[in-house]
């Protein structure tokens, strides 16, 4: 799937803005098109109609900072927006896709998750959205469904955007499903802006966009929008309903990948997450004794077979 252009995203966020939201008088006249036309943009940003016109078209080649941030004012891009629209503005005009190397997470984000345990949830998730590891909590709150142990084969990783659109079970998990949607696709958009030729992340948006008529609908709005925090309506097979924030940790050496807590915002939720995490511990438990029991074995046959050896000689 091609992703977006400059010129693509300019006329979405044209036909966003009204003439009265910049104090332009319309007289009452019929208008054929939503939001600005060309023309007028390019007056209240200070260019030509034609060389904006010709932007839109991607015949006008690269545009500067001060014309992007003249018309991310008249538009009135939010930060996310804005970040949006200078980074398309910098992606060459002919790119060959690449198909980067698996992510691996730094070890520094490895010792944080390790760090909170199993009592508070947490996710790191790489940059298309895979989930690169998760502590047992975090796992049991998104995805109880899913193999604990997928995040270790790059080939079998989850992916929360595939789930959240595809997967029936992570859709009836979240009661604000609407909400989060817009917000996933929004990011996701963000991210092509700065991944112009990541092959996967391409694939991804194409798949999505053929098998999930919501995303399509969503993609279509060219909506932006970073992802830092947030809340989260659960409907818990498990624990029942929870409430709980989400807050994104960015780490300076993989500024790709994004450690994602949660953490509960009353107190029905904060027992909720308890009992989540008293039942991981507890499914744990025949585990841990199958793991010793085993070990134990091991010890048991080395010793013997050392024992053996001593009677040889």
């Amino acid at each position: 799937m091609e992703l977006e252009s400059l010129g693509a995203y300019l006329k979405t966020r044209r036909h966003r803005v009204t003439p009265a939201d910049v104090g332009l008088r319309t007289y009452g006249t019929a208008r054929r098109v939503p939001g600005l036309r060309r023309e007028e943009l390019a007056q209240l940003a200070g260019v030509s109609a034609g060389y904006y016109t010709r932007l839109e078209q991607g015949q006008a080649g690269g545009a500067s900072r001060q014309v992007l941030d003249a018309l991310a004012g008249v538009l009135r891009l939010d930060p996310a927006e804005k970040a949006h629209l200078h980074n398309l503005a910098r992606q060459p005009t002919t790119s060959h896709l690449v198909r980067p190397r698996p992510e691996r997470p730094h070890q520094r984000v490895l010792s944080l998750l390790a760090s909170l345990g199993d009592s508070t949830p947490a996710v790191v998730l790489g940059r298309r959205g895979d989930v690169l590891a998760w502590n047992r909590t975090g796992h049991a709150l998104v995805a109880e469904h899913v193999d604990f142990e997928a995040p270790h084969d790059p080939a079998r990783r989850p992916s929360i955007p595939r789930m959240f659109f595809l997967d029936p079970l992570t859709q009836d998990l979240h009661r604000n499903w609407d909400e989060l949607a817009r917000i996933h696709v929004a990011y996701l958009r963000l991210t092509a802006g700065r991944y112009p030729t990541d092959a996967r992340l391409a694939e991804l948006i194409g798949e999505l966009a053929m098998r999930s008529r919501d995303f399509a609908k969503l993609w279509a709005k060219g909506d932006v929008a970073d992802c830092t925090v947030g809340t989260m309506h659960l409907r818990h097979p498990t624990v029942g309903d929870v409430d709980i924030d989400y807050q994104v940790w960015l780490q300076p050496e993989s500024p790709d990948h994004r450690l994602e807590v949660y953490t509960p915002n009353d107190t029905a939720s904060a027992d909720a997450l308890r009992l989540l995490s008293s039942h991981v511990a507890d499914q744990r438990k025949p585990e841990a004794a199958r793991a010793e029991a085993a070990e134990g074995l091991e010890n048991t046959r080395q010793e013997g077979g050392a024992a053996s050896a001593c009677v040889t000689l």
